[in-house]
């Protein structure tokens, strides 16, 4: 680069300064969507009772900061570090977005009263089944919320890949939280 002449970061960054290139509104509600639960913090050891060493129950889970257009809520909890691969061990769509919350140990099953649905995770069930490594280092279990537009048109036998791809272009927010747990 020439002496004096401004990097491409000065211009854009000057750019958006002034006014010249906005931040598409997406990105700046996802960035304020937060996931909590009262069961442990990001990047804490998830406690036992929510873990096949104990009562292998939901935990529960909180989000604020979710877009006016957001109407329902999708989840995934995965574990990536799964010695076959990326282990689902919940998915659950169709939860209005407006309860702002999931209650801590939630029934297995393809149906909720509120007329959410849980699809099939990797143990072949639906519902929850909580984090279960083999001995060894911890593993990183991440809960991922997606706020979407609309419901989705899924069999209560969705996997998590069917729940990927019918949320495409009807996401409007979204954040995860991870915890570990290791054996």
């Amino acid at each position: 680069m020439l002496r004096g002449t401004p990097s491409r970061f000065a211009i854009i960054s000057l750019a958006i300064l002034m006014g010249v290139v906005t931040i598409p509104s997406w990105r700046a509600q996802a960035q304020s969507v937060e996931l909590e639960s009262r069961a442990f913090k990001a990047g804490e050891t998830i406690p036992n009772q929510y873990t096949c060493v104990g009562a292998d129950k939901s935990p529960p889970l909180t989000w604020t900061g979710l877009p006016p257009t957001a109407k329902m809520i999708a989840l995934i909890a995965d574990d990536p570090d799964a010695p076959a691969g990326d282990w689902v061990h919940w998915t659950l769509f169709n939860f209005p977005a407006g309860e702002g919350h999931l209650a801590e140990g939630i029934a297995p099953g393809e149906r909720l009263i509120d007329g959410a649905r849980q699809g099939i995770n990797s143990f072949g069930k639906p519902g929850y089944n909580g984090p279960c490594p083999p001995p060894g280092p911890p593993h990183h279990y991440h809960f991922r919320l997606l706020a979407l537009d609309s419901p989705l048109d899924l069999p209560p036998s969705a996997t998590a890949a069917d729940l990927a791809n019918a949320s495409k272009g009807r996401v409007v927010a979204s954040t995860d939280l991870v915890g570990t747990f290791g054996r």
